[in-house]
């Protein structure tokens, strides 16, 4: 049987929690550089605003 990389006891409890922990921030930290970027992307984008008030494709 092969053994585990984290035992099961209550220090593998705790650095499962440190662990979760730690990349609950990374994953947080990833959705704002998301969230920041779309302001530059929707800059890419030009809508002229007469050709859509026209009902033009």
């Amino acid at each position: 049987m092969a053994t585990a990389l984290i035992e099961d006891s209550v220090n593998g409890a705790l650095i499962l929690s440190l662990i979760d922990f730690i990349l609950s921030f990374v994953m947080i930290a990833g959705i704002g550089v998301v969230l920041a970027f779309l302001p530059l992307i929707n800059k890419l984008g030009v809508v002229d605003e007469e050709k859509l008030r026209k009902g033009g494709h």
